[in-house]
């Protein structure tokens, strides 16, 4: 295996251009955009007061340097995450580090960052105003990709698309994104934007790691059919599969302590198994867990990026030197052996869907 990316270069032109040779540009669906096959994911940048383990501004600038520096050209944020602070620190530092023409910038609206009134949900209304408000967050005229972070059973499918389709009309936003759903939800989507000549989404951004693979049945299949891109979140699930916990339940990190999500979504035995496989093969090959992780993640059919996050620069060292390593056939059947079908999680009850 190729050496460790080390990234943070301090102005070495030769040193960056030699990083961003390395990364892999794919097409973002049928889309004529490319990003780079490890998304940053910018909700462990914001403010502590949201949650005890994100970066504030200037801590987080690092990060994005050494995402450019690598050839990190894909961003993702939403504006519930710090309650909006992630957009400020995001196009902040995306000013300053990266030219903006490169850059797929992204973020996504549902969740309300407070309790009044239109604050939240995909209305044609408060789609319009929040997406205003990223657009001033982020200090740019045009976001890139937008997302629905969930589906809105409280509004009306065909309000949803007309109000996404007009941003695009508007020039406010260029392509459209949707996350986690059932298939035949995100297929009723598709299927009303082209009846009536809507925008409709291009990508997927939807729960699937190597401990969570529910997501291969139908929403992967449908997504290669209809030439939308996955990008999926959690690729390490909640740091297991990175080798930082110790057991199911573990709660010894700091995210762990404050995130509760991860109870819900890796509560099956088999979880463990699966963290131990991957292991093995880590060790096997001179490598780490989540290299080979994020590694089986990216060779997947139909994946355009996994969403990686990073609150230690190892973190971003370990996702760029992923994509440079290939699996071989008995080491893809070694990891996936273990898996076991689970019940379906982080796209359920409204209570389920929560920040990620």
């Amino acid at each position: 295996m190729a050496a460790p990316a080390r990234l943070g270069y301090t102005g070495d032109a030769k040193g960056k251009r030699a990083q961003e040779e390395r990364m892999e540009y794919r097409r973002l669906g049928n889309t004529g955009a490319h990003v780079s096959q490890i998304c940053l994911g910018c909700m462990s940048y914001g403010s502590a007061e949201w949650r005890p383990w994100v970066l504030d501004r200037d801590a987080a600038a690092p990060f994005f340097r050494a995402a450019v520096e690598a050839g990190i050209n894909f961003f993702d944020t939403a504006n519930m995450y710090s309650l909006g602070e992630s957009e400020t620190v995001t196009g902040h530092w995306l000013r300053e580090y990266a030219n903006r023409d490169e850059v797929v910038l992204a973020t996504k609206v549902f969740f309300p960052i407070n309790d009044r009134p239109n604050m939240g949900g995909l209305s044609r209304k408060h789609v319009q105003q929040a997406c205003e408000a990223s657009l001033r967050r982020l200090g740019v005229e045009t976001i890139d990709l937008y997302q629905i972070h969930r589906l809105d059973p409280r509004t009306p499918v065909d309000e949803m698309l007309e109000g996404l389709d007009a941003l695009v009309r508007q020039g406010k936003v260029r392509y459209l994104g949707a996350s986690s759903m059932y298939a035949w939800e995100l297929m009723r989507c598709l299927a009303g934007a082209d009846a009536r000549g809507l925008s409709r989404f291009v990508s997927m951004q939807g729960h699937y790691n190597l401990v969570y693979r529910e997501e291969e049945r139908e929403m992967l299949p449908l997504c290669r059919a209809e030439g939308i891109g996955v990008i999926p979140w959690s690729p390490l699930a909640r740091g297991m599969l990175a080798g930082s916990r110790q057991k199911l339940g573990d709660d010894s990190t700091t995210r762990s302590k404050s995130d509760g999500f991860d109870q819900v979504l890796y509560d099956q035995p088999s979880d463990w198994d699966v963290v131990a496989a991957v292991k093995q093969v880590a060790e096997a090959r001179g490598a780490k867990p989540a290299q080979v992780a994020l590694a089986w993640l990216m060779s997947r059919p139909g994946v355009t990026a996994p969403i990686v996050g990073a609150t230690k620069l190892a973190h971003l060292e370990d996702a760029v030197s992923a994509t440079e390593i290939e699996l071989s056939d008995d080491e893809v059947a070694a990891l996936e052996a273990p898996y076991r079908p689970h019940p379906v999680k982080g796209l359920g009850p409204a209570a389920l869907r929560g920040p990620r």
